[in-house]
């Protein structure tokens, strides 16, 4: 799920999920406990490798929660899960400069994924109740800000910042047809920071060859 248009400021990762299409806007504004509030989104998107190609196109649920930290910032967590089914071409790994990967991928690989991504908004209100605008993806990182946090507020995974983590991992099916097996079947990207502090690690790969 990488480069995530998302993460505007990150450089790799599976974190860069495109949006292709908002399904379902979901449940907004769940309550939890005091101070949380919980949203979800039922959505299609494209999936991009280390090499900055498609990969993949995802269908998956995305669940972001929001915890009041009571001195004008939130912590906001994404958390992504789902089915993908690859694209013919570079796989995932393939520019992974350390460990074992492959190179290809063909179409039609199919598997699971599920990840986080959390970090720090310093904003001036968040409002639980809001309602998403006509034709907004507030599915998007930068569409949910906008929607329920006040105007001018900054996410830490968009800056030049520590304070931000993720960690997405995939795997394809142990059985998939005889044109499509695969020596690669996990495939892992995790790092902390954003920006020119971004420390990102890939593993493994979903790849044929």
């Amino acid at each position: 799920m990488k480069r995530l248009t998302i993460l505007s400021a990150l450089v790799a990762g599976a974190l860069a999920l495109a949006a292709a299409g908002l399904a379902d806007p979901g449940d907004h504004g769940k309550k939890g406990k005091a101070g949380h509030a919980k949203f979800t989104f039922a959505m299609t998107t494209t999936d991009n490798g280390s090499c900055g190609n498609t990969w993949a196109n995802d269908t998956e649920t995305r669940t972001y929660s929001v915890k009041d930290n009571g001195d004008g910032t939130f912590t906001v967590k994404r958390q992504d899960k789902g089915t993908f089914t690859t694209v013919a071409g570079q796989s995932p790994g393939a520019c992974e400069t350390t460990g074992k990967h492959g190179a290809t991928v063909v179409a039609g690989v199919q598997g699971k994924f599920q990840g986080y991504l959390v970090g720090t908004v310093t904003a001036t209100s968040f409002n639980p109740n809001a309602t998403c605008a006509a034709g907004a993806d507030c599915s998007s990182r930068a569409g949910f800000i906008a929607t329920y946090f006040a105007a001018g507020a900054t996410y830490s995974c968009d800056q030049n910042s520590t304070d931000c983590k993720f960690n997405f991992n995939y795997t394809a099916k142990a059985k998939q047809d005889a044109q499509k097996k695969l020596p690669f079947r996990h495939w892992q990207d995790k790092g902390k920071g954003a920006g020119t502090l971004l420390k990102e690690e890939f593993h493994g790969d979903i790849a044929s060859s």
